[in-house]
């Protein structure tokens, strides 16, 4: 009796492990499903490519702890003249919340892009939270990813 026991939970882990994987797979929506969700002031909106990007340049900046989460923090270090990337959410509601972001970056002349899933936005930062707008400082450790990016963001049409 003692060895079916034994063998039970093994069985049970494996059983876990499969649907963990499943329900990824699921959970995960595709760009052009996102893409219906977004803003209507969600311009200039990121390609599929470039919001690749955008996520490891995020994820490489959050484990070098250079990034600003949240709309609180991130408009305060603009004020504050701080440099970089501001990447936000489409898919945020209401659009009151962040809809004054886009103009200060304008007049601080900050590169802003926006992405379509603020779900995705957090999970790039380490968070389990959903993340509306997030700001990449610029670093060694990861400049070249960084300068692609600012590159790609820089040349989106601004909405007029």
């Amino acid at each position: 009796m003692g060895k079916s026991k034994k063998e039970k939970p093994e069985a049970e882990a494996e059983v876990e492990e499969e649907t963990t994987t499943t329900t990824t797979g699921v959970v995960e929506k595709s760009y052009g499903e996102l893409i219906v969700n977004i803003n209507p002031i969600a311009q200039p909106l990121a390609s599929r490519k470039l919001s690749k990007k955008l996520y490891k340049c995020v994820k490489k900046a959050a484990k070098l702890k250079q990034i600003r989460r949240g709309v609180k923090e991130v408009q305060k270090f603009i004020n504050k003249g701080e440099k970089g990337i501001v990447v936000l959410a489409g898919d945020t509601l209401p659009i009151d919340v962040y809809c004054h972001l886009p103009i200060m970056c304008e007049d601080r002349s900050l590169p802003y892009a926006y992405i379509p899933s603020k779900v995705d936005l957090g999970s790039s930062a380490g968070s389990k939270r959903p993340t509306c707008v997030i700001l990449i400082k610029p670093h060694e450790e990861y400049q070249e990813a960084y300068d692609e990016c600012l590159e790609e963001v820089t040349v989106l049409p601004k909405p007029l």
